[in-house]
């Protein structure tokens, strides 16, 4: 019974980590839409912000030296709790955050959707495309009782065609009333003035000549509330990220690759000393509301994420070597992903009397692990749990 449950823990912990990861995925990409008209920006807001002290201020630090210079956070998280407690904080923040991201990408995909649609419409060609941003009222007659105004698109290779004939395509038509007021690679967009009594002979006999009339009539009404539309959705949409980006500035902390990197977790040292409270402060006031969202509880989700990754090192460790505790937990970071298969291969040789089992299914695949539902691929003699810092990929 006490194995059922410490396998059930364990499946927590490991459900929790993954749903955390796929939050931060979702997180970080959510920062490269929002920041679209400056992507190259984007890893210098994905930080993990408040993540270290330094003469009790919080610190913005990159995500590689957070996880290097990772400290348990015993005012989240009081060691003191029972670990299914402390599980419990963590999935209630994941939910929290992740209700938080659906609601408010919902509702920027909504804002975003609705811009793009209008932006289609000022996008096509002149039979489709919408004309509020080329026709003006001085283009129509107005106000009449007997004249309408009709716009007619005619194909470039018949503008002279055009120009001889539309006077009599119908009765009633205005001479010299016609005047192109746009063009696209397929042809014009031409006025016409005539009887409103004749609207529907003229389309008739337009239509014959391969001229088409464009269903429109001048609506300034109308034509004023689409215009505004389209600048409130730009606004909107502008105001949720606007342009300011956060950088490490000089003095932040930057550590230098190794070939091998060996870091004991809770190692006390510390990265330089980074903003101060007023800079950041400053840095935010330029920032749209959906962008400062995502950048806190990134933040906010990476560190728990972190977190999880060290619960299920220290949960593992305790149940293959058992009490006291006995081990070190370390970070362990290849130069070069072609030296991964080396390092694994030299791990395996110092550690396999750890688990002479794992270390003979290692040697031999057809090797069962008794009790163990993951692939003998995912198990060694030593606990090992893979942190991928790569969230833009």
């Amino acid at each position: 019974m006490s194995s059922l449950r410490e396998d059930q823990r364990d499946a927590n912990q490991s459900s929790s980590a993954m749903a955390f990861f796929s939050l931060i995925k979702k997180m970080a990409q959510s920062v490269v839409e929002v920041m679209e008209d400056a992507k190259g920006k984007v890893p210098e807001n994905l930080l993990a912000n408040g993540g270290l002290k330094e003469k009790m201020k919080y610190l913005k630090i990159d995500l590689k030296s957070f996880v290097t210079h990772f400290e348990w956070d015993m005012a989240k998280y009081p060691a003191k709790q029972p670990l299914v407690s402390v599980v419990d904080t963590l999935a209630k923040q994941l939910a929290q955050i992740e209700t938080d991201l659906k609601s408010r990408t919902a509702a920027y995909n909504t804002l975003k959707t609705n811009l793009e649609n209008l932006e289609k419409k000022s996008m096509g060609n002149l039979f489709t495309r919408t004309l509020s941003d080329i026709v003006s009222k001085e283009d129509f007659v107005l106000g009449s009782e007997y004249l309408v105004t009709l716009l007619v698109i005619v194909p470039k290779s018949s503008y002279a065609q055009w120009q001889k004939t539309y006077e009599s395509l119908s009765d009633m038509v205005v001479p010299r009333s016609t005047k192109l007021i746009a063009e696209d690679n397929e042809g014009g967009l031409f006025t016409v003035t005539l009887f409103r009594k004749v609207i529907e002979d003229f389309k008739t006999k337009a239509k014959e000549n391969k001229f088409t009339v464009r269903e429109f009539y001048y609506d300034e009404k109308e034509i004023k509330r689409e215009r505004e539309e389209m600048s409130r959705l730009l606004s909107d949409k502008k105001q949720q990220y606007q342009t300011s980006c956060v950088a490490l500035k000089k003095g932040s902390s930057t550590f230098p690759d190794h070939k091998v990197k060996v870091t004991p977790l809770g190692n006390p040292d510390r990265p330089a000393a980074g903003q101060t409270d007023r800079e950041r402060e400053s840095e935010g006031e330029g920032e749209g509301p959906l962008l400062r969202w995502l950048k806190v509880n990134f933040s906010e989700a990476f560190i728990a994420w972190i977190h999880i990754k060290a619960l299920r090192v220290f949960v593992e460790s305790v149940l293959r070597y058992g009490l006291p505790v006995n081990f070190q937990a370390v970070l362990l970071q290849p130069h070069k992903k072609s030296s991964t298969k080396r390092l694994r291969e030299v791990l395996n040789s110092v550690f396999r009397h750890l688990d002479q089992v794992a270390a003979a299914s290692i040697l031999d695949a057809s090797v069962e692990i008794p009790g163990l539902q993951l692939s003998t691929q995912d198990y060694f003699p030593y606990v090992y749990f893979h942190i991928d810092l790569s969230l833009l990929d």
